[in-house]
């Protein structure tokens, strides 16, 4: 279940030990972190699981209630979550950008491989119009988001290799380094999808429990 707003909730519909998380926050931040926990919690009431307070670990990840997974994001003008029961989903990971390019060189060779650059050098050449730097940057920001939940490790920008495919709206991602496992499955890359929509990029990351 997903839910998405283009606007900041008013008020303050925060739980007491969310609001001490944000208590020394600016008002932006305040605003964002407020509006993707309302997003949350729309999407939690979707799937029958009563609102409870979503609080960040150590790493800033939200710690979901129990038997849920689920990945929040925003950006200018955008919140969004999405969450599904544990039994049918063991990780989700979503994200959204603006659509415009990343700024500068330095900051695209940051964040992608000699592969990645190579590949989005022909899109490029195929869909002038798409920032398809800046949607693999999102791809790669939904992967670590399912990622995370499943190893409680980071994963670096140069561990895993997105191929996007421009007409049907899909990507996948390659890890480069030793996947989690899930049961008796080993991951070795995951599947998403991609939507350009209202000046946004949209990325989203299933991976499907042992049982599905």
């Amino acid at each position: 279940m997903s839910a998405e707003k283009f606007e900041d909730v008013a008020g303050d519909p925060l739980f007491p030990s969310e609001r001490r998380v944000i208590a020394t926050a600016g008002i932006a931040r305040r605003r964002e972190f407020t509006t993707v926990r309302s997003c949350a919690r729309t999407a939690l009431a979707r799937l029958g699981v009563p609102a409870a307070p979503i609080l960040p670990d150590a790493e800033g990840a939200p710690r979901w209630p129990a038997g849920v997974v689920g990945s929040m994001t925003h950006c200018a003008g955008y919140r969004a979550a999405t969450v599904a029961l544990a039994c049918d989903v063991a990780a989700v990971g979503i994200d959204a950008e603006p659509d415009a390019p990343i700024p500068t060189s330095g900051a695209r060779a940051l964040v992608t491989v000699d592969e990645e650059r190579a590949h989005l050098a022909e899109l490029g050449g195929r869909r002038p119009d798409v920032s398809w730097d800046r949607l693999l940057f999102s791809a790669k920001e939904s992967v670590y988001k399912a990622w995370y939940p499943l190893t409680g490790r980071g994963l670096e920008f140069d561990q895993v290799l997105i191929t996007v495919s421009p007409g049907d709206g899909t990507f996948s991602a390659r890890l480069l380094i030793p996947g989690p496992r899930i049961g008796a499955r080993r991951i070795r890359g995951f599947a998403g999808r991609w939507r350009r929509s209202q000046g946004l990029l949209l990325t989203a990351v299933t991976v499907n429990s042992e049982r599905t």
